[in-house]
């Protein structure tokens, strides 16, 4: 083992030179290397040669070669002569701020800050990488207006402390209300510093104290978006956006800007309108929308432009909550009963009115406070007082209309339109309105009787309709027979002036031959009526002569008989005597007439020669029985 180690010892020597030759050569050769990733800090521990031996007063980081902490670093790389003895070299990491991150700087060392600032200016130095260059130009030592954003940087950390902040980032729909720790004193009488540009929504803060911006709160905003700001330069609120809904406008009240030109008169003398960017209410209220507002610089006051209703009703609100405070107003009337009633005004406050009318009462709460409800409560009040219960009731319409009319006139005057006044109920005393009731109770009693007795006429005729409708099927029925009938009857007919036509045809010609017939028989009658008449005349002539000539024979016969009895009634008379002739012609007529002049049984009398009428009627008795057998011999 001796002898290995006596053969081979420059080999141990070789590994461990190999080993150690960073040392080695720094001692030999005060060789430093920086890795690729590292910063070298260098610290000198003396000086040899050189005037420059001490670091001035207050400071600590050496510019010109003083012994200590040295402004210049050693970038990645290899350096001689950094003798070990004289140079302690540290070797640091790089600074990385990473993404969404900015690096706020510190510097240890560097000139006094003005008298009245908290922030050193920005110098040109590398982004803080050279600080020597930092020192030498002027820079300060303290919180720096100056970041660093997303990146890797060779930091002196023996001059510069860097701490890692987050961005701001507003939200949609947000604004982010600035203040600045840094800058000039805001004027007097002003609440907020004045308009500044140029300096990047505060990113660029030292464009902003070049400006002459003034610390504090700012009138500038900033919108939805994420921005490097120096949190030591500048805070941020951050707040909603400012909207104003449909149907509304929003009366901007400015608490900044110079003292402007009043725009409305001399009429108005209830506060000061100006233009846009005065202090004051602004002429031009903002639409719908949403807007950024500085809510610490600006206030918006919303005026609605629709219809607005306000009740004055317990327990009953609208959405806008202006008439929250608002309850039923209570009267008294002429005859001392308290009853209350429900009241909806209805208003509209035109668009450019909207100014005045917030210049005036500041904002709508004050306008419903201040003047609608005094205004109507009053007018009810005294309404009231000049009529009862009863009438006040009757009398509602007219109440309203009047109502009306003098709201309007009030409002008018304060630059609102008055559109409505409506009364809602009214609510009477219990005693009272029990009475009421009573009444009406009574009289809707009797419109129910009336409606009952309609209702079972009603009843009545439709049970009538009922059976005629019942009866309808069967009517319908024999109309439809009929309706058959009278067609079937109309075909008939139709049919029969059809066959009337062809036989009227027939008939026609068959009347015209028989006409010719008829005439031919008509003249051949004539010829033999002719023949004929002729005939007869001459027949009836000569029998006209018979007669004339049988009659007068008769007559002349008739005439000689007479004649000849005359002249024997004559002789006659003579003869017997007028009456012995006239008994004698009786007595022949009788004859001739078969009558009996002397009865065929004659009933005597008694012994004494006196009739009896028993004896009468036995003798009519067997004349009966006498007779039966006269006339069956006669036969």
């Amino acid at each position: 083992m001796e002898g290995f180690l006596g053969g081979y010892w420059w080999v141990l020597l070789l590994i461990l030179c190999i080993a150690l030759y960073k040392i080695i050569l720094r001692f030999l050769f005060g060789m430093v290397i920086v890795p690729e990733d590292k910063i070298g800090l260098v610290t000198k521990k003396f000086v040899l040669f050189g005037d420059h031996k001490e670091l001035p007063d207050g400071r600590i980081i050496a510019t010109l070669g003083e012994a200590g902490f040295q402004a210049k670093t050693l970038a990645p790389g290899l350096y001689f002569w950094m003798w070990v003895w004289q140079f302690d070299v540290s070797m640091e990491e790089f600074t990385v701020i990473p993404e969404g991150k900015i690096g706020l700087v510190l510097s240890k060392d560097g000139a006094e800050i003005q008298t009245g600032s908290i922030l050193a200016k920005r110098v040109d130095c590398d982004n803080f990488q050279d600080a020597e260059k930092f020192l030498n130009n002027g820079g300060m030592r303290g919180r720096q207006t100056t970041y660093i954003t997303a990146g890797s940087y060779r930091i002196n950390t023996m001059l510069f402390n860097i701490s890692i902040t987050d961005m701001i980032r507003i939200q949609e729909s947000r604004v982010g209300i600035v203040t600045t720790l840094d800058g000039l004193p805001i004027e007097a009488g002003q609440i907020a510093g004045k308009l500044v540009d140029g300096h990047n929504n505060f990113q660029d803060f030292d464009t902003f104290l070049n400006n002459r911006g003034n610390r504090g709160l700012q009138p500038q905003v900033i919108l939805a978006g994420s921005y490097n700001l120096n949190p030591w330069a500048v805070q941020i609120e951050e707040i909603p956006m400012t909207e104003i809904p449909i149907g509304y406008v929003g009366v901007v009240i400015s608490y900044i800007g110079q003292e402007g030109k009043d725009l409305t008169g001399v009429e108005f003398k209830h506060g000061n309108i100006v233009e846009k960017g005065h202090k004051g209410v602004w002429l031009e209220p903002l639409g719908p929308g949403k807007y950024p507002i500085n809510s610490y610089t600006m206030k918006v006051e919303l005026v609605p432009t629709t219809n607005l209703v306000l009740n004055w009703a317990t327990a009953r609100s609208e959405a806008h909550n202006l008439d929250k405070n608002l309850s039923t107003i209570t009267v008294r009337s002429k005859d001392g009963f308290p009853f209350n009633l429900d009241v909806a005004q209805i208003i509209h406050v035109p668009t450019t009115e909207a100014p005045k009318v917030i210049a005036r009462f500041g904002n709508m709460v004050n306008l419903v406070s201040q003047v609608l409800e005094p205004t109507i409560g009053n007018y009810f009040r005294n309404s009231a007082q000049d009529s009862d219960v009863i009438a006040f009731l009757s009398s509602r319409k007219e109440r309203q209309e009047s109502a009306k009319e003098h709201i309007k006139k009030v409002l008018d005057e304060y630059n609102v339109n008055a559109v409505d006044t409506l009364i809602g109920d009214i609510v009477p005393p219990d005693s009272l309105m029990k009475t009421l009731t009573d009444r009406k109770i009574a009289e809707e009693q009797k419109v129910t009787y009336e409606t009952q007795k309609k209702a079972q006429e009603t009843r009545q005729g439709m049970e009538k309709e009922t059976a005629i409708a019942d009866m309808q099927k069967d009517i319908v029925k024999a109309q439809q027979s009929v309706e058959i009938a009278e067609r079937t009857a109309n075909a008939t007919v139709k049919k029969s002036e059809g066959d009337a036509t062809s036989v009227k045809l027939a008939v026609s010609a068959e009347a015209e031959a028989t006409k010719l017939r008829a005439f031919a028989e008509a003249e051949a009658t004539k010829a033999r009526a002719e023949a004929e008449s002729e005939a007869i005349k001459l027949k009836a002539s000569a029998q006209a002569e018979q007669i004339t000539l049988t009659g007068n024979a008769e007559a002349e016969k008739i005439l000689a008989i007479g004649k000849s009895t005359a002249e024997s009634y004559q002789l006659a008379v003579k003869a017997l005597g007028g009456e012995n002739f006239t008994r004698y012609k009786i007595t022949e007529e009788l004859s001739k007439g078969h009558i009996k002049l002397i009865p065929d049984v004659l009933i005597g009398g008694g012994k004494e020669g006196g009739a009896n009428a028993i004896d009468g009627l036995l003798g009519l008795k067997l004349m009966d029985m006498i007779e039966p057998n006269k006339k069956g011999d006669s036969k």
